[in-house]
């Protein structure tokens, strides 16, 4: 059976595929909204790729006579757009208020969802997908009196439900890249470290999940270049046409909002610079040894 990718890809791709038909049509956005007898903002909201869009048939062909869209065309769009009316279900992030999920990081969490490949790399903490729950809390306390308890609570409840998909069927390929600095760096007990290093251990032995070690006899290495830890997902392709359901992107974070990157060339420089990191670190089996040491390291 073929896979059906996720619904976030699905309608990004959709409202791409609209956009490439309108500018070969030759009309503006308030052309198009105008002969379809829609607001611009809708036409907009299409080609975005925006969850709430209803793809009525009837509103689909519309579009696509409009368009004078070529046959494969229209086969592509109307199946896919027929995918969205399909079984729903509420994405479990939704449950999340705006404080402990917010908006430009909820847009994240879907991209990563769908993607086939996730590498990230971290100088300073661990990735959130290798969290434990102790350690996701004392990172969600800070800076100190930042959020409250409850805060806390619904932040860490979030980043556990987000590593599920590192279970589940069809799981996607998990690379992390840390500094060892991220491993001498764990807050709070030696029982908090103990516990955190072993869940690393555990992790690595999972197929879809790898971590190495950037060690601090490493020397110098692109990662002390660029703007510190970094994301790069990679997705599927769509199972109608085997084109790429989404271009490749790198995401970097910050307490207050999020850089989307997903020019050629900007991608690129982050590519670069995962391979640099890569041929620093650690292979998996060093880095899982090294772990191990700083483990026994804790015991009394």
């Amino acid at each position: 059976m073929t896979d059906i990718p996720g619904p976030t890809l699905i309608r990004r791709h959709i409202g791409r595929r609209f956009a490439a038909l309108r500018l070969r049509a030759g009309l503006t956005q308030e052309q198009a909204a105008i002969r379809l007898e829609r607001s611009r903002a809708t036409v907009s909201r299409i080609e975005e790729g925006f969850e709430g869009v209803r793809f009525r048939t009837v509103d689909v062909q519309q579009m696509l006579d409009l368009y004078d869209a070529p046959a494969t065309d229209r086969e592509v769009l109307l199946a896919l757009t027929t995918e969205t009316r399909g079984a729903r279900h509420r994405a479990w992030w939704h449950d999340f208020t705006e404080s402990a999920l917010p908006s430009w990081f909820s847009l994240y969490v879907s991209l990563e969802e769908a993607a086939e490949t996730i590498r990230e790399y971290q100088p300073e903490l661990l990735p959130g997908l290798l969290q434990t729950r102790a350690y996701a809390e004392a990172i969600n306390r800070l800076p100190p009196g930042w959020a409250d308890e409850a805060e806390v609570r619904s932040r860490t409840e979030a980043r556990m439900a987000r590593q599920a998909l590192l279970t589940r069927p069809r799981a996607p390929r998990l690379e992390t890249i840390v500094s060892e600095a991220a491993l001498h760096r764990i807050a709070g007990t030696p029982a908090l470290a103990a516990e955190q290093f072993r869940h690393l251990l555990d992790l690595t032995r999972q197929g879809n999940v790898s971590l190495r070690v950037v060690p601090r006899n490493a020397g110098l290495h692109a990662g002390m270049a660029g703007p510190g830890g970094f994301i790069l997902l990679r997705f599927p392709r769509e199972p109608l046409t085997d084109e790429v359901l989404e271009p490749p992107l790198a995401y970097l974070e910050s307490p207050t909002g999020a850089a989307y990157l997903t020019k050629p060339g900007e991608v690129e420089v982050y590519d670069r610079i995962w391979e640099n990191l890569a041929d620093s670190a650690l292979d998996p089996e060093g880095s899982r040894r090294l772990i191990t040491t700083l483990l026994e390291g804790l015991a009394p």
